[in-house]
C-alpha cells in the first residue's frame, strides 16, 4: 500500500494527456500544469489517474499534507499521488478553463474555452464543506475566497 503525501517525480504521463503540457512552478500552489499549445473548447485535456482506495482508506489518506484524491462514487476515490497522470498536479481557481466529468468510471478534465499556450490549467474543487473551510489563492477575479462549495 502507498504511504507517499507527495508527488515525488511531477511530470504530465503522455498516455493519458490530449495536448502537450508540462508541470512547472505555480503562482496558485506548488506546482501546476501548463499548456505548450492552444487547446480547443470542449475537448478532453487528460485523464485523473490514481491508485483506486476505498472509502476507508480514502479517510486516512486525507490526513496527509498533500493530498491528491479525487471522488469516483460513493465508494471508490482516485489517489494521485501514486500512478497520477499528472492531472493531480492542476490546482484549484474559482474561474477554472477546465471542468471535470466522470465516464464509465474514469475521470476526465475537459476544456471549458480556449486555453492558449503558456496559461495555467485550472478547475474547480469543489471541496465538501464539511471538511471546514479551505483559504483559496487563485486570484481570479470572481474568486470566493474558498476552495469548498458555497452553502
Amino acid at each position: 500500500m502507498a504511504t507517499a503525501d507527495i508527488v515525488v517525480t511531477p511530470r504530465i504521463d503522455p498516455r493519458y494527456a490530449a495536448f502537450a503540457m508540462e508541470v512547472r512552478p505555480s503562482r496558485i500552489h506548488r506546482w501546476g500544469v501548463f499548456a505548450q499549445e492552444r487547446i480547443p473548447a470542449r475537448r478532453k485535456v487528460i485523464e485523473y489517474t490514481g491508485e483506486r482506495i476505498s472509502r476507508r482508506e480514502t479517510k486516512r489518506r486525507s490526513e496527509r499534507r498533500h493530498v491528491y484524491l479525487f471522488e469516483l462514487d460513493a465508494y471508490w476515490c482516485l489517489d494521485g499521488a501514486t500512478g497520477g497522470s499528472g492531472a493531480e498536479l492542476i490546482n484549484h481557481c474559482c474561474e477554472p478553463n477546465l471542468s471535470s466529468m466522470i465516464l464509465k468510471g474514469h475521470i476526465l478534465y475537459m476544456s471549458r474555452r480556449v486555453i492558449e499556450p503558456g496559461e495555467e490549467l485550472t478547475v474547480d474543487y469543489y471541496l465538501s464543506t464539511d471538511m471546514g473551510e479551505v483559504r483559496c489563492r487563485c486570484g481570479a477575479p470572481g474568486c470566493r475566497g474558498v476552495i469548498n462549495r458555497v452553502r
